[in-house]
């Protein structure tokens, strides 16, 4: 089974990276006095930071993509608290590549350093 899944579609494994972050909201700080006031608001909401394909191909990494074209989807990802796959709606942060090899017409075939970040849209599933 994948480490990563975006709408039931299975991606690589991240070559590297691949953080788990688990973060909690709160309603409010602290006050004068330096004591936590605030309360948990909602649920803990999860990111899967730095993931990283050192090389893909091209098409790969055009399909992967593709699936984050539609911007806010259904990702399946492990999740640290419990130890078992989870799966949340997450939207993807900034997608970058360096092209490393060219065809005759001057389109990337080959991309090194692939990253993404997604992040939890707060939508229990």
């Amino acid at each position: 089974m994948a480490v990563l899944t975006i709408n039931g579609r299975e991606f690589p494994s991240p070559d590297i990276g691949g953080n788990l972050v688990v973060a909690t909201n709160v309603s409010d700080g602290k006050n004068a006095k330096g004591e936590f006031i605030g309360q948990r608001v909602g649920r803990d909401q999860h990111k899967f930071e730095n993931l990283q394909w050192k090389f893909l191909d091209a098409a790969t990494w055009s399909a992967m993509l593709q699936e984050f074209n539609k911007f806010v989807v259904t990702a399946r990802i492990p999740d640290m608290v419990n130890n078992r796959m989870m799966t949340i709606r997450v939207y993807p942060g900034n997608r970058t590549a360096t092209p490393v090899e060219f065809d005759s017409d001057g389109l990337p075939t080959m991309y090194q350093d692939c990253k993404v970040n997604i992040i939890d849209c707060g939508v229990i599933e």
